[in-house]
């Protein structure tokens, strides 16, 4: 019976959490719809180019290159930094740990070597 209640208490504090991390963003935003001053008028609702009244439309269209190489680069960034609890933590974790962590860097090989052969890595 105890072990029950302490299973039950697992996902009860889930649930509350659950429920916190759902209600507090709804309430914010709506005590922030209701206290925000509301003036609206033709000068707020134009595009803003440094000043200067706006000439052509300001939806343009750039290079999806750009944007899939900062992807890229944050992907890759961010799995290196898997690597650093790994390093310091070597002694201990032994020879198990070292083979885990060469297959993830020749996964890690493989998408960058996919990426370069697809061109995306080509900033022009």
């Amino acid at each position: 019976m105890e072990l029950l209640n302490l299973y039950q208490n697992n996902y009860l504090i889930v649930f509350v959490f659950l429920c916190l991390g759902v209600l507090l963003p709804l309430v914010a935003l709506f005590l922030g719809k209701l206290l925000r001053p509301h003036k609206p008028s033709v000068e707020k609702y134009t595009t803003y180019e440094s000043g200067i009244d706006p000439f052509h439309d300001s939806r343009v269209q750039f290079n999806v290159r750009y944007y899939i190489f900062a992807l890229m680069f944050v992907i890759f960034d961010v799995e290196t930094v898997f690597l650093y609890p790994w390093a310091v933590a070597y002694d201990r974790l032994g020879i198990f740990a070292l083979i885990e962590m060469l297959i993830f860097v020749i996964m890690l090989l493989i998408g960058l070597i996919y990426a370069w052969k697809k061109k995306v890595l080509r900033w022009t």
